[in-house]
């Protein structure tokens, strides 16, 4: 189901006419936002957590889960040219906020986002969950006490994804002593991902004994990686990490590498390149070509799921296709905010203040299907674990996909 912006309302209009138009049910509808990128090479990433939420929406409304309530999902993509945009994102949650039937929001997708998108949610006591930001400063320290200012102790952004902090030492150590690599390049995008991730990468990296060879930051909109590869390659590294995410660059620094003198050597990266097949338009592989081989990249949460087969089963029935690597993250965050209304609802309180106090409760275990989730004082996840996943271009008939290669548990 790929929903356009305005293919989103209209479906989110249809929910509410059938909700308030008389049915015999007499439902009164609530909406859940969702706010990712969603057009461009954007999808590729984003489009799977979108779907793994409104799949979740639509059992619980199936289920009659919230009794005497109807669920619509209001969904709004923030991509401009095919990459996100921060202040579209600012848009997508002032339009949420706005709406009073609003009661909490699925996203954002990434960390320069969820920056401008907090303070305005935090603000407005909306409760909202990310299926993918990573960056730390959104909720810890300083940077997370700045982004919600307005009420500092009402923790109203939570994340189902474990933090760069984590990530970017987990990838660190699989190329060091995993991968057995030793002198490595580095590219960033510049984002407030990726250029933090890439910061936890070097510091891990020079821990370790490897030698970070050269640096370089690179603007959002670059369409040619020549010029940086190029130099890199003059210094012979053995190993480039790329920070940031497909539609800042990404598969085409990957397709490039070989045209300027770096051959096949090892790309690692974050979650950020870590999206769908090479038969999806606009993911990682899809881009890089068959120069995607020997491409190493994480994800910020857990693979093993308690029963991954019958998610997958479920996933694929509704839209012909497998799930992405934040198909089950974006299921998760709706199972979350459906929880919390869920728990208001049975109070008799259905406020975005009762959703927002019990979406984020530290006491709270949420059943979801990542597996038990509680949030901490700030919001982040006690499931601190890290996959590592290898590009093989034999899958997807020949087209290539993400190898599971392991998980690492750092909660334990």
């Amino acid at each position: 189901m790929k929903l356009t912006r305005l293919g989103a309302a209209i479906v989110a209009a249809s929910l509410v006419v059938a909700a308030c138009g008389g049915t015999s049910s007499g439902a009164k509808t609530l909406k859940i936002g969702i706010s990712l990128p969603l057009s461009g090479s954007s999808l590729a990433s984003a489009g799977p957590a979108r779907d793994g939420a409104l799949l979740a929406i639509k059992e619980a409304n199936a289920a009659g889960t919230i009794k005497g309530y109807t669920l619509a999902p209001y969904v709004l993509d923030h991509a401009v040219n095919g990459q996100y945009d921060t202040q579209q994102g600012a848009k997508d949650m002032t339009t949420f906020v706005s709406d009073s039937a609003v009661m909490a929001v699925v996203g954002p997708f990434n960390s320069a986002v969820a920056k401008v998108q907090i303070p305005i949610s935090n603000e407005a006591g909306l409760l909202q969950c990310s299926p993918a930001n990573t960056n730390p400063d959104l909720t810890k320290g300083d940077g997370g006490k700045q982004l919600r200012a307005a009420n500092p102790d009402k923790i109203n952004y939570v994340r189902v994804a474990t933090t760069d902090d984590i990530q970017g030492p987990a990838v660190a150590q699989f190329g060091v002593q995993d991968l057995g690599l030793k002198n490595i390049v580095i590219i960033d995008d510049q984002s407030v991902y990726g250029k933090g991730l890439a910061d936890q990468f070097a510091a891990e990296w020079t821990k370790l004994g490897g030698t970070v060879v050269d640096r370089q930051g690179a603007d959002p909109k670059t369409t040619d990686f020549l010029p940086i590869l190029t130099k890199f390659a003059s210094e012979s590294p053995d190993s480039l990490f790329f920070g940031g995410v497909t539609a800042n660059g990404g598969g085409l620094i990957r397709k490039q590498m070989p045209q300027a003198g770096l051959g096949d050597i090892p790309l690692l990266g974050g979650d950020g390149i870590q999206d769908q097949n090479g038969g999806v338009a606009g993911s990682y592989i899809n881009i890089a070509g068959a120069a995607a081989a020997n491409s190493y990249s994480s994800v910020a949460a857990i693979h093993d799921i308690p029963d991954a087969a019958a998610f997958k089963d479920k996933f694929t029935a509704e839209y012909k296709t497998d799930p992405g690597a934040y198909a089950a993250s974006g299921y998760a965050c709706a199972q979350v905010i459906i929880k919390a209304i869920e728990t208001a609802a049975s109070k008799g309180d259905v406020t975005r203040e009762a959703v927002r106090a019990a979406g984020s409760d530290p006491n709270t275990t949420f059943d979801t299907v990542l597996g038990p989730i509680k949030f901490d004082a700030v919001g982040d996840t006690n499931q601190k674990i890290i996959s590592l996943y290898k590009v093989d271009m034999a899958l997807a008939d020949g087209k290539g996909d993400w190898a599971f290669v392991k998980q690492i548990n750092y909660g334990q």
